[in-house]
Parts: C-alpha cells; sequence; structure tokens
C-alpha cells in the first residue's frame, strides 16, 4: 500500500497494545506477547526501532506519561517504567495478578492500571524509591480495559460490568452500568470531546455510550453490527478487537479479526471508510496526536486456537498516512 509503512524489527508474537508519544508525532511504543516492548521512530524517511525493553513474560499494556518515559504491564504482575532515552526499567510494584489495561492521567500527574486481580491502582513515578503506589480501588470482577478524557475514568470489566469514576474523588464510582453488547467486551476508547465512550464485543458489535445519564442523553446510545462477512452464504462474525478515537475530529476507526479497519462517524451513524482487508487480523490500532497517522497491529488473535496458529502470518506494524477519509462530512474544509 503507498500509503503505508511497515516498521523494522516487529514483534515475534501478537500485538497487545500501540499508543503514540503525547507531543513527538512519530514516537510509538508496542507491547507484545512476545515479551517485549518496542519503541520506534515511525517517521516516513528511515522508520527504525528505537529501543526494546525485555520482561519475564508476555506484555498486554503501554502507556507514555511524556515523550521520554513508557510504562508497561501484563503477566507478570509488575509495574515499570521505561526510561525511552537510557533504556533503564523500574519496577514501580506489584499486582496480584495479571495487569490488563493502564493509561496516563495528565489531571493527576499518576498512572492507572487495572488488573485480573480485581483492582484499580494509581502509581506516582516520583516516589519510585519508596512505594510508588498511591490509592488502590477493588472492583466486582476482573479489569479487562481501562480509558479516560480528562477527569473521567471508565473501566470494562468481567461479566459486561462497567464503572465510570471521577478521578477527583474515586470513593465510590459515579456510575454503575451493564453493557448494551451481548457478548464480551474486547475493546473500549473514549470520545475527545468528553461526551461518552464506544465499546466493542467479541460478537462484532459496536456500541456508542454517553456520560450524562439524563433520559435525553441517554436516548442517544446506540449499538451496530459490524466487522461481519458472507462467505457461501453463511454469515461469518468476527470479534472487534479495538477501537481508538480520532484526536481532532472525534470520529472512531475499528479494527476486527476479519482483517479490516474502518472509519466512522458516530453522530450520523455512518462509515466513512473501510480500508483495504488484510489477511491477518487485527489486535490493536492507535492514532498519533496530530490524527495524520494510524498505527495498526497486524498479528493473529487466536480466534480459531491453535489450529489458526498453523497457517499464522508473522506479526507486523503498519502505520497507515490519514486523509480526508477520517473527518466528519461538512467538516471545515471538506
Amino acid at each position: 500500500m503507498a500509503d503505508s509503512t511497515t516498521l523494522p524489527s516487529p514483534p515475534f508474537d501478537s500485538v497487545s497494545a500501540l499508543h503514540f508519544a503525547p507531543s513527538s508525532p512519530d514516537r510509538l511504543l508496542v507491547s507484545s506477547w512476545d515479551t517485549t516492548v518496542r519503541y520506534y521512530d515511525t517517521s516516513d524517511t528511515a522508520p527504525e526501532l528505537k529501543a526494546k525493553f525485555d520482561h519475564r513474560a508476555a506484555v498486554l499494556a503501554c502507556a507514555f506519561s511524556d515523550d521520554a518515559h513508557g510504562y508497561s504491564g501484563g503477566l507478570d504482575t509488575s509495574v515499570r517504567e521505561l526510561d525511552l532515552s537510557t533504556e533503564k526499567i523500574t519496577n514501580l510494584g506489584q499486582h496480584a495478578d495479571t495487569i490488563s489495561s493502564m493509561s496516563w492521567s495528565n489531571s493527576q500527574n499518576c498512572l492507572i492500571t487495572g488488573s485480573w486481580d480485581r483492582t484499580l491502582r494509581f502509581w506516582d513515578p516520583r516516589l519510585a524509591q519508596t512505594s510508588s503506589q498511591t490509592q488502590s480501588h477493588s472492583t466486582p470482577e476482573r479489569i479487562y480495559h481501562l480509558d479516560l478524557i480528562d477527569t473521567t475514568l471508565v473501566i470494562a470489566m468481567a461479566s459486561r460490568l462497567f464503572h465510570i469514576y471521577d478521578l477527583r474523588n474515586m470513593s465510590s464510582p459515579t456510575q454503575q452500568r451493564e453493557s448494551s453488547l451481548k457478548y464480551m467486551t474486547r475493546s473500549l476508547a473514549c470520545m475527545p470531546d468528553g461526551q461518552g465512550y464506544a465499546t466493542a464485543s467479541t460478537e462484532g458489535r459496536i456500541a456508542v455510550e454517553y456520560f450524562d445519564p439524563s433520559p435525553t442523553s441517554q436516548e442517544k446510545k446506540y449499538a451496530f453490527k459490524c466487522h461481519r462477512q458472507t462467505v457461501d452464504d453463511v454469515d461469518r462474525v468476527w470479534p472487534v478487537n479495538a477501537l481508538a478515537f480520532h484526536p481532532v475530529y472525534n470520529t472512531f476507526a475499528s479494527a476486527g479479526s476479519d482483517g479490516t479497519v474502518s472509519i466512522w462517524d458516530h453522530k450520523v451513524k455512518k462509515r466513512l471508510r473501510q480500508y483495504p482487508k488484510l489477511n491477518t487480523p487485527l489486535s490493536a490500532i492507535a492514532f498519533n496526536k496530530e490524527g495524520t497517522k494510524l498505527a495498526m497491529g497486524v498479528s493473529y488473535t487466536w480466534d480459531d486456537g491453535e489450529r489458526g496458529l498453523k497457517t499464522a502470518q508473522q506479526p507486523m506494524i503498519v502505520i497507515r498516512k490519514l486523509g480526508d477519509e477520517v473527518k466528519p462530512k461538512g467538516w471545515p474544509g471538506n
């Protein structure tokens, strides 16, 4: 694809998460089941692997705080700070079980991690010499995903449960919800405009939700089918593995095990674009801070078990340059 670049030295196993740096539009963190976090320069002229951080087990989550520091967590239960210039790893502390997700809060200046041990924990890396953990909050179920916008934190848990918190008062969730989707939550992303979030399931559906609990706002929520194919008159339904909102236009991308990425304008309930289908599932996606690039983790997601592994292709990280297809209709300059 002429408008795409494949990064060198990809992981050897499935990509679990992708995140661009908060200020540099070309710097990317990639966590993988191959027990590494890779740090890339994705510039068009000479993309390169800048650093690789080895872990003791599969890494499921990564995040940036600033352009110089990353964080990681996974099956070995350790929360780590990664110094991206010196390649030094600092252990900030432990969960009691696998770390499934993490995000940096600018408003609270801390790292927030979610785990299968049914806790949310807050970490201040400046306290690494003593104890970096500053808060711990129990949740009713294993945490699968979390995302935040400003001071609003959303966590998606097992049993299709969702909790919404105000980071300024973590004594209890401000809202407790059940998923609008019938099957297990596979992905979650908050809207940049702070109005709500999108969530997706293993059963080829996406739900668009709003934070405002008023009946007027709740009437706007909806769910729709996607990432489906008809093969020999049989409907094949694929998991929606990843969602990401465009930082400027508030449209969002979805990536599925069907090997496709679609761009959606959720305000008018329309798909703006579906990119050419790949032969391998997409496990993770991320927009850069300017919304000019979309990083795609192309790797086997175990939908077909060990049988599928035999024909699975080597994982790839593909960077797609974006044009007007990510803009809503009627956007100035469109």
